[in-house]
Order: structure tokens, then sequence, then C-alpha cells
């Protein structure tokens, strides 16, 4: 979900302000947990995130979460379960303020042996199963890192 706001600065400067909802899933295979590479068409190319992303409009955050963990690794998942929200407020090249929320949920994936799949043309590019211990030197973002438990408060 995007919303738009334009606030005038200094009386000439327009600086937009957008907001952000999405929907991320953390899977696990035992000590394993999923995650996809963001690829060169964000600003973060080469950092690690769980499976996930934007809502559409008029969404349910818990269809939007199942539709990104299929786009992104190919795998299906079920019962989502929301473990927490999470907010970052960030500026972007460009010039706009993007205030994020993220609604953190553990899902059920079926892993029947098959491959992960590997988006394509989207915003990340590789899906790989990585032991928790190797999350956080692995490069992953402070979102996920929070919602692993694995960042010091």
């Amino acid at each position: 979900m995007h919303e738009t706001s334009a606030i005038r600065a200094n009386g000439d400067a327009t600086l937009e302000h957008v907001w952000r909802i999405g929907a991320y899933a953390v899977c696990r295979r035992g000590d394993e947990v999923l995650v996809v590479r963001a690829s060169s068409r964000t600003q973060v190319e080469g950092a690690w995130f769980l499976p996930g992303g934007g809502l559409e409009f008029g969404e349910a955050p818990e269809a939007a979460v199942l539709r990104e963990l299929t786009e992104e690794t190919g795998l299906t998942g079920r019962s989502p379960r929301l473990l927490g929200v999470t907010s970052t407020l960030h500026d972007r090249l460009e010039g706009t303020s993007v205030f994020t929320i993220r609604l953190i949920y553990a899902l059920e994936v079926d892993d029947d042996g098959r491959p992960l799949t590997h988006e394509l043309g989207g915003t990340s590019d590789e899906a790989r199963w990585v032991p928790v211990a190797d999350v956080e030197s692995l490069g992953a973002t402070r979102y996920v890192l929070d919602a692993l438990g694995l960042s010091a408060k």
C-alpha cells in the first residue's frame, strides 16, 4: 500500500512522503530460516530480507504474505500467524521519505525437496535456506535480525 502526501519545505521545495505497508514471512526448517537477496532493482542490492513485500490495494496482509512467498521462492505457505510489527523511516536517493510498516508472520511451508525458485525482474534475485546462526554474517537487514530475535536491543 502506498499513500503519498506532498509537504512544502522552505516555501518552495516539495518533499514527498510515502507510506508503505508490507507483509513478511518467517519460515523455518529445522535450524534454518528462509531469506531472499535484494536485487539490483533496490537501493540495498545484495542485502538479505525475509520473503515478502508490499500489500496491493485492498489485499489482506495474510494473503499478501502467502502471495509474496510464492513469487519470491516458489514455495507454498499456510497458516500465517502474526509475530510482530516493525517500522522504519528512511530517505530515498530521489528525495522521497518512506515510512515502512512491516507485518511479520510465521508461516508453515510445503517444502517437499523441490529446489527454490528465484524471482525474475523483481526486488529479490535469490532465495536460500540459511542456518539462523549465519543470518547476521550473511548481511541480513536490521528488521530481519529483529524478527528472528538476533539483534541486541
